[in-house]
């Protein structure tokens, strides 16, 4: 049996009802992501910077999601070191063509190289192995908050058979998605494991890790990846985060293979993940999705049983092509209903 089949033989039965969980709610911020492109934009900006900022902590980096704003809109970030500034400006640019262009990006060894490459295009002192399999040995730290090494976390693949072993996993992941017997969410969690296992650049292996988590989980119908950090998730449990990775590792090459511990905080995650962004389309957030000027309307609805467009815009001081814009929205999230028809319609929230 592939080693890769055998690991996922072990898995427990409570996964798969985390499995069904994240998938339902995937289904509905589906069912209610007709947003207006705008707000979406917003949310996706600010992931962006949220996401930068706990992928590159998690290495070592010192800048907080403010500092990765005010550099990203080309302010002068003079206290902190070339290497941050150089590793945040690359993580953000390429985490923002993943999140554009998704769909367009094959799933390839060639692919992984070139993404790497994009990811250290910045860092001067990753010049000569951008792009590059590792060419010397290394090993998995752990950092506390200052950006020490605490503990080695365990010892990677030899530099010599990384290339097989790479080529391997590409080859069982790509043939496990077509063929579609193993849950996607499995072979994902199951990719990133190994891959971290491994260990095949010289550096930028963890912020690869992330960037290739979340090109998978939207080639793959999670539509919610881009507006809730999946980044900063894992910088809240970055302790358990190196814990359960060395508990799965530890296994490999063994005859008791086990993704266990890895595979149930992989779905922790997601599934967190997936509440949040099914918050984001909730009542309590709906501040969140709506421009200053929609959020208007839907407070005077709020205030009155009913209402018709050109009461709202009366009332409101908002433009009436605003307030229908705002009214589609609200609309498209079940947040108000139609009354009437052609010139008498009115709205009024459920």
């Amino acid at each position: 049996m592939n080693p890769f089949e055998k690991r996922i033989k072990k898995i427990p039965q409570d996964v798969w009802s985390l499995i069904s969980t994240i998938d339902e709610l995937k289904g509905r911020f589906v069912g209610g992501a007709s947003l207006n492109p705008q707000i979406l934009g917003r949310l996706k900006k600010s992931v962006l910077v949220t996401s930068t900022g706990a992928s590159t902590r998690i290495e070592g980096a010192k800048l907080s999601d403010e500092d990765v704003e005010k550099l990203m809109r080309g302010l002068s970030m003079q206290k902190f070191k070339d290497r941050d500034k150089q590793e945040v400006q690359g993580y953000y640019e390429l985490l923002e063509n993943v999140f554009s262009a998704y769909e367009k990006i094959p799933f390839s060894e060639s692919s992984i190289q070139h993404l790497h490459r994009e990811l250290l295009k910045y860092v001067d002192k990753d010049t000569l192995h951008r792009g590059s399999y590792k060419k010397v040995e290394s090993q998995v730290e752990m950092l506390d908050d200052t950006g020490a090494s605490v503990a080695v976390v365990f010892a990677t693949t030899p530099a010599w058979l990384t290339g097989k072993e790479m080529q391997e996993l590409m080859e069982w992941t790509q043939n496990a998605i077509a063929e579609k017997k193993i849950h996607t969410l499995v072979i994902i969690a199951n990719f990133i494991v190994e891959f971290l296992k491994i260990h095949p650049f010289q550096d930028g292996n963890g912020r690869m890790s992330r960037i290739l988590t979340n090109l998978l989980m939207l080639q793959h119908g999670y539509e919610y990846v881009p507006y809730v950090s999946h980044e900063k998730l894992i910088e809240d449990n970055k302790a358990e985060y190196y814990i359960v990775l060395r508990k799965s590792q530890k296994t490999f090459g063994t005859n008791t293979e086990d993704i266990s511990p890895w595979l149930e905080f992989f779905l922790n995650v997601s599934l967190a993940q997936a509440k949040e962004a099914i918050a984001l389309i909730s009542k309590e957030s709906i501040e969140k999705l709506l421009s200053p000027k929609q959020l208007l309307v839907w407070q005077y609805l709020l205030t009155t049983e009913e209402a018709t467009p050109g009461e709202i815009s009366k009332a409101t001081t908002v433009a009436r092509p605003t307030v229908s814009q705002a009214i589609g929205t609200l609309l498209r999230l079940k947040k108000v209903e139609r009354i009437g028809q052609g010139r008498t319609t009115r709205y009024r929230r459920i």
